[in-house]
């Protein structure tokens, strides 16, 4: 008779135990073990051979002289080549974030706060897969009249990618792509919207799903979400460890042996991180991740695992009436008007992946009211703007440990790698001062803890991106050969040099950058 063990696995980190403990022994995560029935069976299985079986081969402990030989493994050369054409999404936003397109039989993850569009954006990019190849969408959150629904809204119900004449060409010709069924659609199915490739079924039982998926045979298959599966032979709830293990491990099976690619959404815990065991992201071949401002209209899609492509891309989409939308050109989002510039502000170029986004910084510099002086960050790092505030005070001379400090970057876009130093470091200078930064002026470089500017990495990237936008100086570190891009290069090794041929109307001495006496008796 089969014996129920009890046992507690952890929902951060997947380590199981044998007791419960507030907190986790392997990664520390304090109320995360949850309880695990599994039915263990009374019957022990032999093993196919196994050590036992080798050992007995072996011969009273004496080496063997067997030749040796492969059983199922395969040299390079024996792993016949198979040239694998990626799928165009429809979406150039998502297939760059992807590294060039979809690949056939690979799973992909998408998680992201609740109302952040991964739903929107599923079905967007479903409708317009669905013109080429057959698409079931499966959603486990919402009835097959609400899909529909919130389909008519986003227009996805409407045929829009093909015309008739050009279905009616493929079905005269014969043109059918390889693996690809080509659809012909009538008249009145186009005039009706109706989309005959793409199929949406309610479920979240993963049994009925796998069913489905080996009836319909579709190309690609999307999961909404994997937290709302459950496979009934387990005894644990939906969403918990071991259901979602144990349906993501049974969907990569299918993608894998049918070769059927795999869209799959993902509840994020409070922390940011996606719900379930670490294993989920082990399991996928590319993990996105779904950000954004609920008071913005932008959202950004970004890379952090793809076993197909380079890792930390970024996509970048507008919410607008009818969905989402691809902002082509993200450096006018997230750049200022530079018609008026207001002083404390400064252009840096910040490198997403491959991607040069050209960002405008603000900062706000105050005498403070407070004992200790504040210091807040909008989309930077708050540890960085720590440290280059010591800097200037420490290296430029300005007196930061008296003074209340903001820094922003516009529309929110989280800039955190080491290359913005510099414009920070301008941008508060200028507040301070009460300058205006030139508005055609880009500033690239990090900031040492020796007041040093540092070269950074994709150089030619930043530079061809601030020159294509009408920029005309950069300032850089110097010690690099830079190519010619029909922009001025001013090179500075120092942060005091920067501030000087970043605002060049002033003369920066030290009794110029100490608060007079005046100020600092009003403070007292």
């Amino acid at each position: 008779m089969a014996k129920p063990k009890t046992s507690f696995v952890c929902n951060a980190c997947g380590s199981e135990s044998s007791q419960w403990f507030g907190k986790c022994p392997a990664c520390g995560t304090y109320n995360s073990l949850e309880e695990q029935i599994s039915i263990q069976s009374s019957v022990d299985v032999p093993s196919r051979g196994g050590v036992s079986n080798w050992q007995a081969t072996q011969g009273n402990g004496k080496p063997a002289h067997k030749p040796a030989k492969a059983r199922a493994s395969l040299t390079f050369d024996q792993i016949t080549d198979r040239q694998i054409a990626r799928w165009e999404s429809g979406y150039g936003e998502l297939d760059r974030v992807l590294g060039g397109g979809i690949v056939p039989g690979s799973m992909v993850l998408i998680g992201g706060d609740p109302g952040i569009g991964k739903s929107t954006l599923l079905l967007q990019v479903s409708n317009a897969l669905a013109q080429r190849y057959r698409i079931l969408y499966v959603t486990g959150e919402e009835s097959g009249q609400q899909v529909k629904l919130r389909a008519s809204r986003l227009g996805v119900s409407k045929h829009t990618d093909l015309s008739s004449e050009e279905n009616e060409d493929h079905a005269e010709n014969g043109k059918v792509e390889a693996d690809v069924e080509v659809k012909t659609l009538s008249s009145e199915e186009i005039e009706e919207g109706k989309n005959a490739d793409l199929y949406v079924l309610p479920e979240t039982d993963l049994e009925e799903i796998l069913r489905e998926i080996d009836s319909l045979r579709p190309n690609l298959a999307v999961i909404d979400s994997i937290q709302t599966v459950f496979f009934p032979a387990l005894t644990s709830a939906p969403g918990s460890v071991a259901q979602v293990r144990e349906c993501t491990s049974a969907l990569m099976k299918v993608a894998k042996h049918e070769d059927i690619t795999m869209l799959i959404v993902g509840h994020v815990t409070k922390e940011g991180a996606i719900a379930g065991p670490k294993v989920l992201e082990h399991l996928v071949d590319t993990v996105l991740y779904f950000e954004g401002d609920r008071f913005a209209s932008h959202r950004l899609l970004r890379t952090v695992k793809n076993r197909f492509g380079a890792t930390h891309e970024i996509g970048i989409f507008e919410m607008v009436e009818h969905g989402l939308r691809e902002v082509s050109n993200p450096s006018e989002l997230f750049l200022g008007n530079r018609d008026d510039p207001a002083p404390g502000t400064a252009i840096v170029v910040a490198c997403e992946g491959t991607r040069p986004i050209v960002v405008e910084l603000q900062a706000l510099v105050s005498p403070t009211s407070y004992p200790s002086p504040r210091r807040a960050g909008t989309g930077i790092d708050y540890n960085r703007l720590v440290q280059i505030l010591a800097v200037l005070e420490k290296r430029v001379g300005i007196p930061m440990s008296k003074l209340d400090s903001y820094v922003a970057s516009a529309g929110g876009l989280s800039v955190a790698e080491p290359a913005v130093d510099l414009g920070i470091a301008i941008a508060i200078v200028a507040s301070f001062r009460d300058r205006i930064v030139d508005p055609g002026t880009v500033l690239i470089g990090e900031v040492g803890l020796g007041g040093q500017v540092r070269s950074v990495s994709q150089m030619e990237l930043r530079l061809k991106e601030a020159a294509k936008l009408g920029f005309k100086r950069a300032i850089v570190p110097k010690g690099q050969k830079y190519p010619d891009y029909d922009i001025e290069i001013l090179p500075v090794a120092k942060v005091i040099d920067a501030i000087i041929a970043a605002i060049p109307h002033q003369t920066l001495e030290a009794s110029d950058l100490e608060l007079d006496d005046e100020e600092e008796e009003e403070e007292e």
